[in-house]
């Protein structure tokens, strides 16, 4: 078995960003492209059927007045999951939208929680935060926004976890939460969360929970362990799962206290808990016990991602009957796949099949602007992009007269509804740029419910450590 090149392939699994599926053009890297047209549209023109539904927004600053994003909270309806994407992962304006609408939702919706694109345990560490005040915050993200989570770490996401803590405070009787629902790292807390509980419900199987986690609890830190975890022979990475599969199985045979009362509810609700500990745990070994040298077993190892992503989200938003706020790449929030050769099915797809119209889709384009990424050296740089290309999405989206603006693509009329169904070239930017996958035929209508535009976009603000992660990932 090739390590070196297995090592790059698990490194593309656990990417926050798409796959490398398309070439991208060389005119975005050099930051060319045309201006939007300044004509007014005709009758005729997509652009005026996109304007008649579309309704503009005052700023992305979570700060402030929110009252322009009724419309939008119209369009949410009573969807139970929103999935926000971002057309880059590193963004100011991308990360700030999350931030507002998701205080938004809070107030005027109900929303409850926000999932993002991290891993499991990652997310019940920063939940300890947000609810409980538990740890320092930039200790926890420095520790698990790490490698590609590194993009995390970043002040946007510091202020929404801040204003999250500080609301949970005003009020305590009902908080927030805070969780991430991918699988890159089983950090050594949920091995902990997990044999703590079975010593203290079932103390008579900790022994063999000890030997199916032997050597498995990450006793360095998370960029170590994974760059040594990615370099096991594939049967190892196999075995390895077969046994977290066990543990899993053997802790969901057991039965909670029974009866009725307090006492039994408690006892029910904390092996829910563990059991999906254990699930996440085993999430993370099976993702990386494909065969990524096969081109089907890396597409299926993407499947699985998606799939699993989405699970869990939905078993947060069903055991807890939080509304959830999802925040990931536009790639992991669609509804469909461009290229299904390589990425079979998206985490957005797996959501309205399970929740259909209670999972609502929101992508996010721009025009020009900035973004951080990991560049052909191998360090974390800022690109510029210039207006978008004539023929591709954004050009067309950005002739609308609101210079930030969303849309809800239910309610678009001909022709507009004919051009939003037709693919068309759109940024699909991850963390490394210039290369493949920086453009995608994206069919906006059939991959979103609603589309937020902005006019330009800055790079987001990454705190000391995420640079360093980034670039060494």
């Amino acid at each position: 078995m090739k390590k070196h090149s297995s090592t790059a392939a698990l490194a593309l699994l656990v990417t926050l960003g798409t796959v490398a599926l398309a070439p991208a053009s060389s005119a975005d890297s050099a930051g060319a492209g045309t201006s939007a047209t300044a004509a007014k549209p005709s009758a005729a023109s997509p652009v005026t059927a996109l304007e008649r539904a579309a309704h503009p927004l005052r700023t992305t600053d979570p700060r402030g007045a929110l009252d322009d994003l009724r419309p939008l909270g119209r369009m949410v309806r009573d969807a139970k999951v929103v999935g926000l994407g971002e057309a880059t992962h590193s963004s100011h304006e991308f990360l700030a939208l999350k931030h507002r609408v998701f205080r938004y939702l809070v107030t005027e919706k109900g929303f409850r929680a926000f999932s993002l694109e991290t891993s499991w345990g990652s997310g019940m560490r920063l939940n300890d935060y947000v609810v409980h005040g538990k740890g320092d915050l930039r200790k926890i993200m420095d520790e698990e926004f790490q490698g590609s989570y590194s993009w995390w770490n970043n002040t946007d996401y510091r202020d929404l976890l801040l204003w999250m803590r500080a609301y949970n405070r005003q009020h305590p009787q009902d908080p927030v939460h805070f969780t991430g629902n991918d699988f890159g790292f089983a950090g050594p807390e949920l091995y902990d969360r997990i044999t703590s509980y079975v010593a203290a419900h079932h103390p008579a199987l900790l022994p063999r929970f000890t030997e199916l986690y032997r050597g498995l609890r990450p006793t360095a830190a998370m960029e170590a362990h994974l760059a040594s975890y990615l370099e096991l022979p594939l049967a190892e990475r196999k075995s390895i799962a077969e046994r977290t599969a066990k543990a899993l199985a053997l802790l969901k045979q057991q039965k909670p206290a029974g009866g009725g009362g307090a006492k039994a509810e408690s006892a029910r609700e904390a092996h829910a808990w563990a059991v999906q500990h254990a699930t996440a745990v085993d999430q993370t070994a099976r993702g990386y016990a494909f065969d990524f040298e096969d081109p089907a077993q890396g597409a299926e190892s993407r499947r699985y991602r998606d799939s699993a992503m989405a699970d869990n989200v939905l078993w947060w938003q069903r055991h807890t009957g939080d509304k959830v706020l999802l925040a990931a790449h536009n790639a992991h929030v669609s509804l469909h796949t461009p290229l299904p050769e390589a990425y079979p099915k998206v985490q957005g797809a797996f959501l309205r099949d399970k929740l259909g119209k209670n999972y609502l889709s929101i992508g996010t384009t721009f025009d020009r602007g900035s973004f951080n990424a990991v560049g052909e050296e191998g360090k974390v740089r800022e690109f510029r992009l210039g207006h978008a290309k004539p023929g591709s999405n954004e050009n067309t989206l950005d002739r609308v007269r609101h210079r930030d603006f969303a849309v809800d693509l239910r309610n678009v009329r001909e022709p507009g509804r004919s051009w939003l169904a037709t693919p068309r070239n759109t940024r699909s930017i991850g963390t490394a740029y210039p290369g493949p996958g920086a453009e995608l035929p994206f069919s906006l209508s059939r991959s979103y419910d609603v589309v937020v535009h902005l006019e330009e976009v800055a790079a987001a603000r990454l705190l000391p450590s995420a640079a360093r992660g980034a670039a060494g990932k």
